[in-house]
């Protein structure tokens, strides 16, 4: 085991849905995804993005694509038109979310 940041391991996106912000994290290799799926858990984005989600955090998994797509509730005062946060569409939540840092295998991190 290796500790990494996510982004090791997997790409990210992010952008606005209203009030909440949209991030996906997709696997950097087909592998890699179980592993995302049983590690990254809504509990877990939660506690990484509490500074920034004071709703809650929905988790979706899309397995033909090895990603997670997580819906952070309450996360941009109001969203875009009415918010007055320096990232009112939430562009850089997925950036704070790839650095996250991980246990993961050594076997996983040689296919990427």
């Amino acid at each position: 085991m290796a500790k990494v940041k996510l982004i090791k391991i997997a790409h990210g996106r992010s952008g606005d849905k209203g009030n909440a912000s949209n991030v996906g994290i997709i696997a950097r290799h087909p592998e890699i995804y179980p592993f995302l799926k049983e590690k990254l858990t809504s509990d877990v984005v939660k506690n990484h993005m509490k500074h920034i989600c004071k709703g809650s955090v929905e988790r979706y998994e899309l397995p033909n694509i090895g990603a997670l797509n997580f819906v952070l509730n309450d996360s941009l005062d109001g969203g875009g038109t009415v918010s007055l946060k320096l990232d009112a569409q939430g562009k850089t939540h997925a950036s704070t979310l790839l650095r996250m840092e991980l246990e993961v295998p050594e076997e996983l991190l040689k296919l990427v």
